[in-house]
């Protein structure tokens, strides 16, 4: 059971969410949240304690304030439907400086409480993009692509270690509710996926992919059987859906 949570992007999307549902369990003893944005007054709660800070900075002594914590729920990221030859070279850059590597340092940061045999709870969100080629996301499969490879190799290491703490990957698709596509964060329509994630990070889970009976699976099927074919689909599903 986590009672300190630490929300690296929590200030909107699915960290809100699930910065909102921890506040509001009894066992719950705080909910730190980290963003680059403000979080909004409206959202403020007594357990919740915002920061702001850009993920970007060299200095991540910043996050030595957290020692307290023995859950970390990191949902920072940001994505944009592009083919690769329309995007420059500083969205590459800044890509992977948002997406990918804060998440190997806030890991390497708290490496030893999830190398520790007291309990400690470590999340990430993922993308689906990360498991298949995606048409128009390039850059950000790639991006997420390295943390599901980066995971999946510490959660040997951990378990190697004598540990059973684990880092989940969740690895969802397109989520309604959410900013990603320049929408509004909708709560309501978040907290079920909020509920869920909380629940697989708690019983140190290493993977949890939204909708995989319902979708996932055929999908990540037919991946593994032609993943030219699938790819071409994708292309022509982003085409014809616009997103």
């Amino acid at each position: 059971m986590i009672h300190r949570l630490l929300v690296v992007g929590g200030a909107n999307g699915i960290g809100l969410a699930i910065a909102q549902e921890m506040a509001r369990r009894e066992s719950t003893e705080k909910v730190y949240i980290v963003d680059k944005a403000s979080l909004q007054d409206f959202y403020a709660h007594q357990k919740i304690e915002s920061f702001e800070f850009d993920l970007t900075n060299e200095d991540y002594l910043f996050f030595d304030r957290f020692s307290d914590i023995d859950g970390l729920m990191i949902t920072a990221g940001f994505g944009r439907l592009s083919l690769f030859k329309d995007v420059t070279e500083g969205h590459i850059i800044q890509s992977f400086n948002v997406n990918t590597i804060p998440v190997l340092r806030l890991v390497k940061k708290f490496y030893d409480k999830l190398e520790s045999e007291k309990d400690f709870y470590c999340g990430v969100m993922v993308s689906i993009a990360g498991w298949m080629s995606s048409p128009f996301f390039a850059v950000y499969g790639a991006t997420k692509a390295a943390l599901k490879i980066f995971i999946e190799s510490v959660n040997v290491e951990l378990l190697k270690a004598g540990t059973t703490n684990q880092i989940l990957n969740v690895s969802p698709g397109s989520i309604k509710g959410t900013g990603f596509y320049a929408g509004k964060t909708d709560l309501d329509v978040l907290k079920q996926l909020a509920n869920c994630i909380i629940s697989h990070l708690e019983v140190k889970d290493d993977v949890f992919i939204p909708q995989y009976e319902a979708v996932y699976r055929e999908v990540l099927g037919r991946y593994a059987e032609d993943f030219r074919k699938e790819g071409m689909h994708s292309y022509d599903y982003k085409l014809k859906s616009k997103r």
